[in-house]
């Protein structure tokens, strides 16, 4: 960079390697001594620590840092005698030097031994990935350079409504408003740009896209101003663009998942300057789903910025005159559908928010998972890591929970059990199922003790961070949805489920996986139910089912056994519930928890509330002793009732097709598949594939990856490894030819005119048609080494026709043989 300065140190440094050392040192700001105190690789010499040419950072001497006294010492390194020129790089080299001596710019590398002195090596690298710690803040979340991002903090109480929320009884009257848009509206509401099909993620930022933040919501023009005001860019916020189109009534647009035309179901928006006595009217006008839980009740959920603040209530259900129904405007493109309720706000000016669900935000995760860290007992047994980073460079958090072993016997034969949650952004009641899991797994309860002593729990609470911080449904920002690719070998554009599969097969070669449960969310059928895979194995016939069986005596309430479905079918190989079936875990889920309510037993026709989710992920712990119990009276229970429930079926499915068979031998031998329907539910089990800029990447690395498959010649790494091979080689040609000759040699003397007459038409088939004849003769004669045997065969031929290889075979080529 400065060639007269570079030009006179090569003329007065005389070591280079000091030269390199001490100029590297220096401008990271670990050194400034004179050169001769340099630490010398030859000679390994110490810094002492009383030098005083040094002074130890804080008052009582702490090894972090070394500080210089002064910068007098850096002009005792350089020769008076330079020109000008050189002396302005000098006075710009010791102004960055300055820079990098102040504390918050120094490194903090060099380490001391056991006598307090300078080691001169580097300290251990820090982890890739940061860990939660109360020394520093949370981990700000990382959102693609298109999104604009307020900068409020958004944050919602608990709250368990004292009575049960019913569910929303239609009465046949409800209105179904006109769209009429922009044309006859006022928009007051619009995300400026958002990337949809055709672009395609590139980078991420803190806080999202650069600049000022534009303000979207319109100016009220005075205190009587009563328009609504708008707000979505915040964590797990949904909300693209809202039309006045009467007083109190207003039309919404839902922002697609990020680099996609579709999924459109989850929102999540903030209104100000509130009216109390007035009936607002919501329409949302671009939902995807032909059928949904608002057909039969389910209600939006609101939140009430001063309730929270002076009465300490929370989320809780809201709406009247809900209505779903379709959209009546036909512009060639897919149909979409509506949904429109009315409600009156409680406070005037007040700040409220609407949600399809109760959310759960990244932020939510980390505080949560930071008060895990901070705990002096739970840390103990939990051990927080990083899977993985997202596409945003999100960190993907992976907890391994279980009660320290007394022995490694002990350890490995623990068996492990693998839950994960939200890789689908917007179904945020897998979040409060896995929170009530860690919430009683984490606790001191005698279950939940004896659950870490028989297990190793591999827990993943958030798997898409990305979209669940801007505000997806269903895909992350690959624009596509994740529990459709977990066979993917595109680590760098689906890392979160990549690494969740890797580390799961790695987890299978330790040891024995007994569960993997996915937790979701259902937008079309009530109460909890499980997915899982028919096993074809006789041994373990029906075993897949007594889980689910159990789980729903455990909480009778709110889970529906009858709702389970254990069909595999194609278009769900990708999810996760499959790949880890076919990776040989028996029992392996979906846990699929409605977005509406219950309707059994005690809470039938009510909605479930974030108690009732939490309990859920209690009721998994407890069904898991209870599975485990070695008391096997329980599950054999469980399998004879499930038996007799597959015959009442098979007698169903038989009498719906006007058929009688006779189930008292071979009823177990008919499939289950042909029994059970598809698991409806999912409008996009149909994978989309792969992005247009990821498809020939992923044609590139399968091609690799077969021929990475292929097997290759082991390469020799020495000359006697080399050697050996040869004469192993060498050795075996020689026995086998040896066993060959003896039966050659007597051919040649019983039939002296085999090679006469080598020139006849009648000979040569016999070259092409035994091959191997022509090898060994050739083979034969180049290791007759001595001149006897060779006139041995000669003299057993007439004269004239003497042996010669060459004219015998003028076109024989041996594989292998080298070419002198």
């Amino acid at each position: 960079m400065f060639p007269a300065l570079e030009t006179h140190l090569k003329q007065t440094i005389p070591d280079p390697y000091e030269d390199f050392m001490y100029r590297h040192l220096q401008y990271y700001g670990y050194f400034k001594a004179q050169r001769g105190s340099l630490p010398n690789s030859a000679t390994h010499q110490h810094v002492q620590k009383n030098n005083p040419q040094y002074l130890l950072h804080g008052s009582l001497g702490g090894k972090d840092d070394l500080i210089p006294d002064t910068l007098q010492k850096e002009k005792l390194l350089w020769p008076t005698s330079l020109s000008s020129a050189v002396h302005r790089q000098i006075e710009a080299i010791n102004r960055d030097s300055h820079m990098l001596s102040l504390p918050h710019l120094r490194s903090r590398q060099l380490l001391y031994d056991e006598l307090d002195e300078v080691n001169p090596r580097l300290r251990e690298p820090q982890e890739l990935f940061s860990i939660l710690s109360t020394k520093r803040p949370l981990l700000a979340p990382r959102w693609p350079i298109e999104c604009e991002v307020i900068k409020e903090n958004i944050h919602h109480i608990e709250w368990a409504p004292p009575q049960p929320e019913y569910f929303y009884q239609p009465k046949g009257n409800e209105k179904v408003p006109e769209i009429v848009g922009e044309k006859k509206g006022t928009v007051v509401y619009q995300l400026d740009s958002v990337p949809t099909e055709g672009s395609y993620f590139t980078s991420s930022r803190v806080g999202g896209k650069q600049g000022i933040i534009k303000e979207l919501a319109v100016t009220l023009q005075g205190p009587e101003d009563n328009t609504l005001l708008f707000e979505s860019r915040f964590e797990s916020g949904n909300l693209q663009k809202a039309v006045r189109v009467d007083t109190y009534e207003y039309e919404l647009t839902l922002r697609t998942d990020l680099y996609t035309n579709k999924h459109t179901q989850w929102f999540y928006f903030r209104v100000q300057n509130t009216r109390k006595d007035a009936t607002y009217r919501f329409t949302i006008v671009n939902l995807l789903k032909p059928k949904s839980l608002y057909t039969v009740g389910m209600k939006p959920l609101l939140y009430s910025q001063m309730d929270a603040n002076t009465r300490n209530i929370g989320w809780r259900r809201e709406g009247n005159e809900i209505k779903y129904y379709k959209n009546n405007t036909d512009d060639g493109q897919q149909p979409f559908y509506c949904l429109t309720w009315t409600i009156q706000f409680p406070y005037d000016q007040d700040t409220c928010f609407f949600a399809h669900f109760y959310p759960y935000t990244y932020t939510d995760l980390q505080c949560y998972l930071l008060s895990v860290a901070n705990n002096p007992i739970q840390s103990q047994f939990c051990k927080l890591q990083t899977l993985c980073r997202s596409l945003a460079g999100n960190t993907v958090y992976l907890l391994t929970i279980t009660n320290p072993s007394q022995t490694p016997q002990e350890a490995a034969a623990k068996k492990a059990v693998v839950l994960s949650a939200r890789v689908h952004p917007g179904e945020s009641n897998g979040s409060w199922v896995m929170k009530g899991f860690l919430d009683f797994i984490l606790s001191n309860s005698p279950d939940a003790q004896l659950l870490r002593d028989i297990f190793v729990f591999k827990v993943l609470p958030m798997l898409n961070p990305d979209g669940v911080i801007v505000g997806n449904y269903r895909c992350s920002l690959a624009g596509r949805d994740l529990n459709r690719h977990y066979k993917t070998i595109l680590k760098e554009s689906f890392p979160c489920i990549w690494y969740t599969r890797n580390m799961i097969k790695r987890l299978l070669e330790e040891r024995e996986v007994l569960l993997y449960c996915d937790f979701h969310g259902h937008s079309r059928k009530n109460n909890t139910f499980l997915y899982g895979c028919n096993n074809n194995n006789r041994k373990y016939w029906l075993h897949e089912r007594v889980f689910p069986l159990m789980l729903s005596k455990n909480a009778p309430d709110k889970f529906s056994f009858h709702s389970c479905n254990f069909k595999v079918q194609k278009c769900k190989e990708g999810t996760g519930r499959v790949v880890m079936w076919r990776m040989g875990i028996l029992n392996s889920y979906t846990m699929e928890s409605t977005f509406g309510g219950s309707t059994l037993g005690s809470k039938r026709d009510t909605h479930f509330t974030i108690e009732d989710l939490k309990s859920l992920g209690y009721h998994v712990c407890d069904t898991l002793l209870d599975f485990c119990d070695p008391d096997q009276t329980k599950f054999t229970q469980c399998l004879a009732e499930l038996k007799e429930l597959l015959r009442q079926e098979i007698h169903k499915k038989f009498h719906e097709l006007g058929q009688d068979v006779d189930l008292e031998e071979s009823w177990s031998d008919i499939s289950l598949s042909d029994i059970e329907s598809s698991t409806s539910g999912s409008d996009s089990s149909l994978s989309d594939g792969l992005p247009v800029h990821l498809a020939n990447i992923a044609d590139e690395l399968t091609q690799k990856k077969k021929m990475f498959k292929k097997k290759k010649k082991k390469s020799l790494q020495t000359r006697k490894q080399r050697n050996e091979q040869y004469q192993k080689k060498n050795s075996m040609w020689k026995l086998k030819l040896t066993e060959d000759t003896s039966e050659f040699a007597s051919t040649l003397q019983k039939h002296p005119a085999f090679f006469k007459n080598s020139e006849n038409s009648s000979f040569l088939p016999m070259r092409n048609e035994n091959p191997r004849l022509n090898e060994v003769v050739f083979l034969f004669l180049t290791l007759c080494h001595t001149n006897s045997l060779i006139s041995q065969i000669s003299t057993s031929l007439p004269q004239g026709d003497k042996c010669s290889s060459h004219l015998c075979y003028p076109n024989l080529t041996v594989p292998g043989a080298r070419k002198h």
